[in-house]
């Protein structure tokens, strides 16, 4: 056989394994769609592990490029510790950098801090030596800081209720028994803290966006899930229901139940909010012939067992909405 013609007979084999091997992938992957949405400046970074997931995907589709994630982290930073500079913002900052700079200037040119002239010069020289021991009492707080977090004990660690300072009964949901302790500290600044304060009135609408959108999906019907969901979040959701319906078959998922939920971490970019939990629930899921309802997929006798990470985003006072799901 013509080596040319025996090269191009293994290309189209190679294609049409292919092609035949993602129209038979299992259905639960496919529905699940993999990770996929945006967090803000954290789409790139790993969610911290939960007793409840104690790993997450990393997300693969998103709209938030690398560039403008990284920008919105830093972005948000300063808002967060409200300082900037040595000796911080505002007129008492810039005083402060000016006299030194005056005082160093003035000791260049052999007059040292006597050049500033009598009773100023003093001054400076005391505020000085203040600001040394000040600097050297935050450095050793820093190093101090710096090894609890690397091997002490997590600041985020223990019950849900004990952190918030929440009734243990109040809002008590699938969260309220499950949401557990963080297993893993945070190797980053602000990662890892529930920084906004997740109230149990957050977890309920948490856990009843998880039902609804299962519902919504089964039902295909795209006005609930706006309503549930980022439009990019609805577009990728889109996708698979467009799929399923060229392949003549449609899910049902029906029964859901948490079974077990942590906050990962929430944060604040802007006026948005964002929150990140995990979450164990079971549900009914099956998927049927779209003409005679056969059921080509599934049990719908046995219940079967999902972990995924959603996080949601709100503007400030706005609703929460899902805008990312990672797998786990």
């Amino acid at each position: 056989m013509n080596p040319s013609r025996t090269g191009r007979y293994t290309a189209l084999l190679a294609v049409m394994t292919l092609v035949f091997s993602t129209m038979v992938v299992d259905y639960a992957e496919a529905r699940r769609g993999g990770s996929f949405g945006s967090r803000g400046g954290r789409t790139y970074q790993s969610a911290p592990a939960t007793n409840t997931a104690p790993a997450a995907a990393p997300v693969q589709r998103s709209m938030t490029s690398p560039g403008q994630a990284s920008s919105a982290a830093a972005a948000a930073r300063p808002a967060a510790g409200q300082r900037s500079g040595l000796f911080g913002g505002g007129f008492g900052g810039a005083l402060m950098r000016g006299l030194l700079i005056g005082g160093l200037f003035g000791l260049f040119m052999g007059s040292g801090f006597g050049g500033l002239a009598g009773m100023l010069g003093l001054l400076v020289q005391v505020a000085l030596i203040g600001l040394l021991v000040m600097l050297a009492v935050r450095f050793f707080r820093s190093r101090r800081n710096q090894t609890a977090a690397a091997g002490g004990p997590n600041p985020m660690g223990g019950n849900r209720n004990a952190y918030t300072g929440q009734d243990p009964n109040a809002g008590r949901n699938a969260y309220g028994s499950g949401l557990g302790s963080r297993s893993a500290a945070a190797s980053k600044p602000g990662v890892g803290r529930d920084e906004i304060g997740v109230t149990p009135q957050d977890l309920g609408i948490f856990e009843s966006r998880l039902k609804a959108l299962q519902a919504a999906y089964s039902r295909e019907d795209y006005d609930a899930l706006e309503q549930i969901a980022t439009p990019e979040v609805v577009s990728y959701l889109s996708q698979e229901l467009a799929q399923n319906a060229a392949r003549g078959v449609r899910n049902e998922a029906r029964d859901v139940e948490l079974l077990q939920g942590d906050v990962a971490e929430s944060w604040r970019e802007g006026t948005r909010d964002y929150a990140t939990v995990a979450m164990r629930y079971g549900m009914i899921d099956v998927v049927r012939d779209r003409q005679s309802g056969r059921i080509v997929e599934g049990d719908e006798t046995n219940p079967v067992e999902s972990t995924e990470v959603w996080t949601f985003v709100r503007e400030r006072g706005g609703e929460w909405k899902l805008s990312a799901i990672q797998g786990s």
